[in-house]
Formats: structure tokens, C-alpha cells, sequence
């Protein structure tokens, strides 16, 4: 069979998670094989993430120096570093759907992470995904403050890596006193919008887990420059997490817990005409194209994807019929702007550096690379040098563009770019940013 590419555009075939053939280890195996085998062929994916070196290491180490010659217990391997940011599904594979060989690497690898978590899982891994549970105990008033002072201590941090594998040398978030929801008022449900485009002119905002109980800062600055344009902003009755700390362990029981704890809310609001949207990009691919994947059968969960945007495609959305408004006060100057894994494979462009770049006296650098961070990744033990290590082109992009400002749609990625960079600086949310140029 010739390795020719497919130029069609990748699609995504629904994720057959509830099948027990699915948690076959016997057909994982083989399936891993087969997919590393054309990984091994092509290997145009070498500078995404850590996975990729860690397969070609172990080919070019085995035996045979091909994928028969590796340990079937060695692919574990290449699945701990992948951390389902699907860079190689998007914009590097050329082996996807449509094409007859129908790789998925980064469905392969959460179908391995599935049937690992049914064996077991570390105390840790499920403490740093139970993003729920942890942001209501530390985010009590007296608990944030203490937290936040302990991480600060060399000796506690060295400590909680000895007992509970977090890196002492990692980034950790701060924890806010006060929650992104508990500043907001609900709007009532016939607050009107003006409709443009696809959107209807009001917005429910998902605060998610790290903007509610983490940085609500930028939540703020969402409702400031979204209500400037005369767009309303109300928040959703409840929520819980969205799931993709949940999906990336493979813990898929905890994803379909968390969706029905969310989809009936979200849906509600998108019946009384509201749209929706999230400041993580990670939670909004999790609303738009996973959650759709795991349950394409579900008409709410199908409702919930057609009226969920960045927030940024929002705004361009708006700017293309004419309804942003581009009464800017002040220039941006350089900004580089890290460009986040998973708003790069939502398919919609650069509507960040577009908005951005609507600022007069504004010059907007991209830096298309993954940051390594991944929410938990970068904060565990074993794998935070290679976090280091892949942070480290994007550092040495932003330090060459000596910029006025720079960060990311990702927080917790512009965050560890700057723990990277230790040079006292920091990163600013680029909502943030367009809140800075219109003066408000």
C-alpha cells in the first residue's frame, strides 16, 4: 500500500466508548501497533509532545529497530505523555479520516488511558482531576490564604512532591478567596440580545473550574468587554467541571457524570436564546467536540455543541456583521500571544490575534507551539522536565519578540510560559488585553 496523504479535511468518528470490545486489551495491543507502525513511517510528529520521541526512542532501541521489536508493557510509554492536546490529529497527521488508514492517534491513546484506569489509579491523578471537589474546600476564604502561603514554602513544596508527586519545582495556581460565580447575577432569562450572524447578542458564560475558583479575573474582564458591545452576559444557573480533567485520565464513567450534570443546564439557556461560552479553551473543544463524540446520539448534548464558541470567534463573529464595536483607547504595542492546543484544533482560526489586531498601534506575534503545561502534566513528578523541555521553544519565541505583553487563551499555559521565562514577568489573559485597549 503506497503512504500517500489524504488532502481531504480530517473528520472524527464517534468514540465507541461504551462497547466492552472497546476495553479489549488484546485489541488495544493490536491496535497500537498498527498505529505506531505508520507513526514510525512517518514521524513528521516528532516536535508536538513527548509521546512521539518516546515511541521513535523505543523503535530505534529495539532489536529489530521496528515496532515489533518493542515490549507490548513499553507502549505505556508513549501513552503517559500523551495529553490529548490532538496537535497530530489537526494539524499534522496525514494518515486521518477520510483516508483508508483512519488514524486516531490521540483517541487511541484515551482508549488506552481508559482501559489503565479500570486497573487502577494513583491517589494523586485523582485528587488533580477532582477540579470540583478541590476548588470548594480551598476556595473557603481562610483555606485559599493558607494554601496559597504553604505553596510559596520551599520546604512544604519539597514535601508534597516527596509525598504526593507533585514537582516541587512546578507552577501551582493560586486559589481565590472569592469565586468568578459568586460575583455574578443571573440575568433573567428574557433579557434580550441583537442578533448577528449566527449569534444571538447574549452570552451564558460556563465559568469553568480555573476561572471560578483559580483567576476570575479574566471572567470579569469578559463580562466588561462583551457588555461594552452591548452583548449580555449572565452565568449558568450551576455547573460542574466540564470534564476534561476526567477524559485525559481516562476515567470516561466520570465524563458521562459530569455531562449530565452540565448538558441539561447549558441546554436550558440555549432554549431561552442564549449563547454559550468558556475562557478555557480546553472546556469549550470539551462542550464542541468531545462530549459530541462520546454521545452523538443525544440531541442536548448536539444543541450544546451548535451554541458554544470561544470567546474570541464570538466577538469576530460579531465584527463581521459589523457589531464590534472599535472605539480603542489605548495601543497595545508587541504582543506575543501563545496560540492554545486546544483552541488551534477547534477549527475557527486565529480569531484572538484577528480581535487583537483590530487595535490600532497593535502588533500581534503567534506562537504556534504547544506549552507543555496540559493543567496537570506539568506539575507531576515524572513528567515536569519534559514539560520544561517543550515550554522551552515557546519561551525563546516570546523572549526574541521582547514584547509589551504577552500570554495565552490558556491561562495555566501562559502561566507556566512565565514560570519558564523566571524572569519576574507576567503573562496577561488577552481578554485582559482588549478590556486594556478599549479603556474600560
Amino acid at each position: 500500500m503506497a503512504r500517500e496523504g489524504n488532502l481531504e479535511a480530517p473528520t472524527r468518528h464517534a468514540l465507541d466508548w461504551q462497547n466492552p470490545e472497546f476495553y479489549s486489551e488484546e485489541a488495544l495491543y493490536h491496535e497500537m501497533e498498527r498505529v505506531f507502525d505508520i507513526c514510525h513511517g512517518c514521524r513528521r510528529c516528532v516536535s508536538l509532545c513527548q509521546s512521539f520521541p518516546s515511541l521513535f526512542d523505543l523503535v530505534d532501541a529495539s532489536p529489530t529497530m521496528e515496532v515489533d521489536g518493542i515490549k507490548k508493557e513499553d507502549y505505556w510509554q508513549v501513552v503517559d505523555h500523551c495529553y490529548l492536546c490532538d496537535l497530530c490529529y489537526m494539524t499534522k497527521c496525514p494518515y486521518v479520516p477520510p483516508h483508508e488508514w483512519n488514524l486516531d492517534f490521540p483517541h487511541l491513546m484515551l482508549r488506552a488511558k481508559a482501559v489503565a484506569y479500570r486497573k487502577g489509579s494513583k491517589l494523586r491523578d485523582e485528587v488533580l482531576t477532582s477540579t470540583d471537589i478541590v476548588g470548594k474546600f480551598v476556595g473557603i476564604p481562610i483555606v485559599a490564604q493558607t494554601v496559597n502561603a504553604v505553596n510559596k514554602v520551599g520546604v512544604a513544596r519539597k514535601a508534597l512532591e516527596a509525598v504526593a508527586g507533585i514537582h516541587a519545582d512546578a507552577w501551582l495556581p493560586e486559589f481565590s478567596p472569592k469565586s468568578l460565580r459568586s460575583r455574578f447575577k443571573q440575568l433573567d432569562p428574557a433579557t434580550p440580545g441583537e442578533p448577528a450572524g449566527r449569534t444571538t447578542g447574549k452570552v451564558a458564560l460556563f465559568a469553568t473550574c480555573y476561572m471560578n475558583r483559580n483567576e476570575p479575573g479574566p471572567g470579569e474582564d469578559l463580562v466588561a468587554v462583551f457588555e461594552h458591545n452591548g452583548i449580555p452576559v449572565t452565568i449558568a444557573e450551576k455547573e460542574r467541571c466540564c470534564g476534561m480533567p476526567k477524559l485525559e485520565l481516562g476515567d470516561l464513567e466520570s465524563v458521562k457524570a459530569a455531562k449530565e450534570g452540565n448538558i441539561p443546564v447549558l441546554a436550558k439557556l440555549v432554549d431561552e436564546g442564549w449563547d454559550l461560552t468558556a475562557l478555557i479553551p480546553s472546556c469549550v473543544l470539551m462542550f464542541k467536540q468531545e462530549l459530541p463524540l462520546m454521545f452523538p446520539d443525544d440531541p442536548d448534548v448536539q444543541k450544546v455543541k451548535n451554541a458554544f464558541y470561544d470567546p474570541f470567534e464570538y466577538l469576530m463573529l460579531r465584527q463581521k456583521e459589523g457589531k464590534l464595536r472599535t472605539d480603542f483607547k489605548q495601543q497595545l504595542g508587541k504582543v506575543a500571544l501563545h496560540s492554545a492546543c486546544h483552541q488551534r484544533v477547534q477549527n475557527i482560526g486565529p480569531k484572538t490575534r484577528e480581535a487583537l489586531a483590530l487595535v490600532p498601534g497593535t502588533e500581534v506575534d503567534v506562537i504556534e507551539r504547544c506549552s507543555g503545561h496540559d493543567g496537570t502534566y506539568a506539575v507531576k513528578k515524572e513528567f515536569h522536565e519534559f514539560a520544561m523541555k517543550i515550554v522551552k521553544p515557546v519561551v525563546g519565541r516570546v523572549n526574541q519578540a521582547k514584547p509589551d505583553h504577552y500570554g495565552s487563551d490558556c491561562a495555566m499555559a501562559g502561566h507556566h510560559i512565565a514560570h519558564a521565562r523566571a524572569d519576574g514577568s507576567s503573562p496577561e489573559h488577552p481578554m485582559t488585553l482588549l478590556k486594556k485597549a478599549y479603556g474600560i
